[in-house]
């Protein structure tokens, strides 16, 4: 076992503080990473104060990780020292089922292992996240990083950033296509970004109208306010796409009458409560909507690989490790353009 630094919950009322914990020895075909960066995501906080359900404390967040290789397993190929490696949101599946063998490994039939809050497969071992000093994984779920001189803004790709792509590329989004992006936040800032480099021609829906002129500078040609009755009905029957990243409770059916005839609602978005669907709105449109989760291992490194030569990264802020309790509290104030990035030497 190795001795580890990090930064941690010990109970759903405790703040993040410093802790210190064992990862796994390094295996044949494992990596270990020397964290540089780790972002910030929503998903932190709710596991953290175990609003998904009880978490198995002590819990050390962090699924946006992207650091340097020291150590190699003795069969590792893919990975040499030095390289440039990211961890995701999961660490690894069965390998076996369906989803695995298909390179969907985030459906897996089993369950995927999370990247922390979770246990090894057949293991007692629990994972610990990226507010640490590094990361030990199997080399065929690390990613390779494209050299940067963004590396910070590259980590919350890893999560933010395959959550809006791989829809996207799911529903073949592209020259011609109307697409509406609900909702500014980390999620939808990347997908106003994709959307927009794939060629569709892209409109922010916003309850802010302050959030305009960011929403055309990240590459939405236009905005309209979801709350002004008005322009709702302007846009009705506009869109091939609507990408819903609202974590909020909102009401679906109010955006399901912008979609044109066969129109898609991507949802990435987990609001706290059921949203109740209107049967005629799908019905009398023959529209859809398409839940999506992250992306598999190989997708995302078609996306980190895709950022790279279309030079994408994330909005961020960067911070120290002692100050991710503030952070955590202007994320649930949404006060961040657009995510927050710990700059690791910090811990």
């Amino acid at each position: 076992m190795i001795s580890v630094k990090g930064y941690g919950a010990t109970s759903k009322h405790s703040e993040i503080a410093a802790l210190s914990f064992e990862r796994q020895a390094i295996g044949d075909f494992d990596v270990l990473i020397d964290i540089l960066y780790c972002g910030v995501c929503h998903s932190d906080i709710h596991t953290a104060r175990s609003e998904w359900g009880a978490a198995n404390y002590p819990v050390i967040p962090g699924h946006e990780i992207v650091g340097k290789v020291s150590q190699i397993g003795a069969k590792v190929s893919k990975f040499k020292v030095g390289d440039l490696a990211g961890v995701g949101v999961f660490v690894d599946s069965c390998r076996t089922c369906d989803c695995c063998k298909k390179g969907l490994e985030q459906y897996c039939e089993e369950g995927m292992v999370p990247t922390y809050n979770g246990m090894y497969r057949n293991s007692t071992l629990k994972t610990y996240g990226g507010y640490s000093s590094i990361y030990i994984i199997d080399e065929k779920y690390a990613l390779h990083i494209p050299p940067t001189d963004q590396l910070a803004a590259i980590a919350p790709l890893l999560c933010a950033g395959i959550t809006t792509y791989s829809p996207l590329r799911f529903a073949d989004v592209g020259n011609g296509h109307q697409v509406a992006v609900l909702g500014l936040g980390g999620l939808g800032h990347m997908a106003v970004k994709f959307a927009a480099s794939f060629g569709a021609e892209v409109t922010m829906l916003s309850t802010s109208a302050s959030k305009e002129a960011d929403a055309k500078r990240l590459g939405a040609a236009h905005f309209a306010l979801s709350t002004d009755p008005a322009q709702m009905k302007a846009l009705k029957g506009k869109f091939d796409f609507i990408l819903n990243t609202v974590a909020a409770t909102h009401d679906m059916n109010k955006m399901l009458d912008l979609l044109k005839i066969d129109g898609k609602m991507l949802l990435v978005g987990i609001p706290p409560e059921d949203c109740k669907i209107a049967a005629a709105k799908l019905i009398s449109k023959r529209r859809s909507i398409i839940g999506s989760m992250i992306g598999g291992i190989a997708e995302t490194q078609e996306m980190l690989d895709y950022c790279a030569e279309h030079h994408i990264v994330s909005d961020i802020e960067i911070i120290d490790i002692k100050d991710i309790n503030t952070a955590y509290e202007r994320i649930i104030k949404s006060d961040v353009k657009y995510r927050f990035v710990i700059d690791m030497k910090t811990l």
